[in-house]
């Protein structure tokens, strides 16, 4: 007869000796059981009869008390009468046994159960594990972030929590554990914490990070554990309750250490470095003793190294650890026989630390290593914000100095060249001036070196070329009853070398009509005297043109009087540093005739060359009296004028007696 849905259990389902691990994990709670262990399938005790069911579908043998590491649903396994199939371990046996560390805990966190793997790993005696806090045994209080989780899985508010501590076993030494807690089955109540000894890994992990962190010549912490500690040192948490608040750097870079390296060999430069380092360490030790801590010592790279002082006291430490540093390492190296000397420059940083940067304050300590090493080496200097304004201000005209000339920000202005004989305007000299948008009105020397050095003099000049012809053939034009005064451009050797300057002076003057012999063009005399080859020719040829050429800034360069003759100059200019020697402060002194034999010479002798003679920094009408009496031609500065706009210069022309600042504003 078939069974209704009520009758008794089929057979088939009766018989059926286990229960497969998908059913232990379909079932409420069974997870975390499976979790624990993955072993031989759960056994069900069969009943006494197999013909006969068993009462309401309840097995025949009576169940155990519930047992909290026991999974929701599932009955404790008995033992099977039959001898071909061994009985499984129970659960609360696997606890027991298990080599992975662990306890149960109940709702309130005190430990309810702990099995021996546990109390090797603390320790402790098993028996007093059971009623003890969880959290103190496994640190789980130490941070608020971990103790807040923890207690919201205890209420069941959370489904896991894992972490790392570092415990102190009772022999001494430090336990690094991985902590794992989750929680048990509702039935059983509580959680289960499992720790692991992580504390090999965590050595091996520490020995990794240390030859990562570290130089492997000189066994000194590297640029990547340098930049850590530097940028902590800056974090605001550091500095804030406690110390000065100031942070203190030493950039040291050995003098002429590639020499060492190319005739000695890398292998003596290691050894050079690694000895180096084992001096600094002892300078850093020694001023530590003397302060609140040691500096710490880093090689950089190459032959770099740095030194990090925290919680500074101001310059004048940063400075006595400097000088300790040049005199160790000034002191000979024994290096396999060979006695080695070298020396250092120190770029020095001392700074408040809040908003101060790492790559600010690496800035400037490079840029004062920079500083030290121009100034001669074996040094240290110390960080001028000032100096570095300057440098900052040098940079940013370079970058905007071509756009610049597109932008049309250049201007010239110009200086009255006057006779000494008439007192008249016989030329003119152009000066470039750069109306910058944000430094204002700049004057040549505070750009023309960084044009020369980018290369973008060449296009400045030929600019500047064509705007002062343009300018000399509209005076021309305007002044046709004037005698024409001539124009004196400025040329720098790169434009000499890096352009057709030839060809430029040829388009220039054609493009203009302006005249050749209306045109100047001025050299300085360390360019001029010596030139051979290219220079030589360009200068020849310009002449050749009916180009006026004239040596700028004469007697303060090389000064050979015998090259001069086969060069084809036509005009000398007297540097203002002999016309400025005529002049007394002091009314009642005597004057001394040595400057004014001195250019009195220069002018006999350019006259016998066939050449004439301009003086600069005329500023006084004793100086052009005494210049005329000499014999000077022309005369050029601020009494007669100063630079000034086109427009002013032609209120000039004509006009006899340009003296006393006739032409100034």
């Amino acid at each position: 007869m078939s069974g209704s849905s009520e009758g008794p259990t089929p057979a088939t389902e009766l018989n059926r000796p286990v229960v497969t691990e998908s059913e232990i994990l379909a079932s409420p709670g069974a997870e975390v059981a499976a979790r624990a262990e993955r072993a031989e399938p759960v056994e069900f005790a069969e009943p006494a009869d197999p013909g006969e069911p068993a009462a309401s579908g309840e097995p025949a043998d009576p169940v155990r008390p519930a047992d909290p590491l026991r999974p929701a649903g599932l009955v404790e396994p008995v033992e099977s009468p039959s001898p071909r199939s061994p009985a499984p371990p129970s659960y609360r046996s696997v606890f027991t046994a298990a080599p992975l560390a662990m306890a149960v805990v109940d709702r309130e966190g005190m430990v309810t159960g702990a099995n021996a793997a546990l109390a090797d790993l603390l320790g402790r005696d098993q028996d007093t594990l059971t009623g003890a806090v969880a959290a103190d045994l496994v640190d789980l209080a130490s941070d608020a972030r971990t103790w807040h989780a923890y207690r919201e899985l205890l209420r069941g508010r959370r489904a896991r929590l894992r972490c790392t501590r570092r415990l102190k076993h009772p022999e001494g030494h430090a336990l690094w554990v991985r902590v794992t807690v989750a929680p048990l089955p509702p039935d059983g109540g509580g959680v289960l914490v499992s720790v692991a000894d992580i504390s090999d890994h965590r050595a091996l992990q520490a020995r990794l990070r240390h030859l990562r962190m570290h130089d492997p010549v000189t066994r000194l912490p590297n640029r990547t554990l340098f930049f850590e500690r530097l940028t902590t040192a800056l974090e605001a948490e550091s500095y804030a309750e406690s110390g000065t608040g100031r942070i203190g750097l030493c950039y040291l870079d050995l003098d002429g250490f590639k020499a060492v390296n190319d005739t000695l060999g890398h292998r003596v430069g290691d050894q050079l470095l690694a000895a180096v380092a084992e001096r600094l360490t002892r300078c850093a030790q020694h001023a530590g003793r003397a302060r609140a801590g040691i500096p710490l010592v880093a090689r950089l790279g190459g032959d770099e190294f740095a030194l990090l002082v925290e919680d500074s006291t101001g310059t004048e430490q940063l400075a006595d650890l400097a000088e300790s540093l040049l005199d160790a390492i000034q002191e000979p190296f024994d290096l396999s026989g060979r006695r080695l000397k070298v020396s250092a420059s120190i770029g020095v940083v001392e700074r408040h630390a809040a908003g101060t940067t790492p790559t600010a304050l690496m800035q400037a300590a490079d840029t004062t290593l920079y500083w030290a090493k121009a100034d001669g080496k074996a040094r240290w200097t110390l960080f001028d914000p000032e100096r570095n304004a300057s440098r900052v201000t040098r940079q940013a005209l370079a970058s905007s100095l071509r756009p610049a000339i597109d932008r049309g920000e250049f201007a010239l202005e110009y200086q009255p060249l006057v006779g000494m004989d008439d007192d008249r305007v016989h030329g003119v000299e152009a000066l470039i001036r750069w109306h910058h948008p944000r430094f204002g009105t700049l004057t040549p020397n505070r750009f023309i070196s960084l044009a020369e050095e980018d290369g973008s003099i060449v296009p400045l000049g030929r600019w500047v070329l064509r705007t002062a012809c343009r300018q000399a053939r509209a005076w021309q034009t305007q002044h046709p009853d004037e005698p024409p005064i001539f124009v004196s451009v400025n040329v720098a050797v790169r434009q000499v070398w890096d352009s057709d300057l030839v060809a430029d002076v040829a388009d220039t003057l054609e493009e203009t009509g302006l005249p050749p012999h209306l045109l100047q063009l001025e050299l300085t005399e360390s360019a001029v005297m010596g030139s051979s080859g290219r220079p030589l020719q360009v200068l020849e040829a310009l002449s050749g043109m009916g180009v006026r050429i004239a040596i700028d800034d004469f007697g303060t360069g090389y000064s050979n009087l015998a090259y001069l003759s086969r060069l084809p100059v036509s005009v000398l200019k007297l540097d203002g540093s002999f016309v400025r020697g005529f002049q007394i402060e002091d009314r009642t002194a005597k004057a001394s005739p040595a400057d004014e034999v001195i250019v009195e010479a220069m002018v006999q002798l350019a006259h016998r060359l066939g050449l004439t003679v301009t003086a600069e920094c005329v500023e006084t009408s004793a100086q052009a009296t005494r210049l005329r009496r000499i014999g000077c031609d022309t005369g050029q500065g601020w009494l007669y004028s100063r630079p000034v706009p086109p427009d002013r210069i032609s209120e000039l022309l004509g006009t006899p007696g340009v003296q006393a600042g006739v032409g100034n504003p």
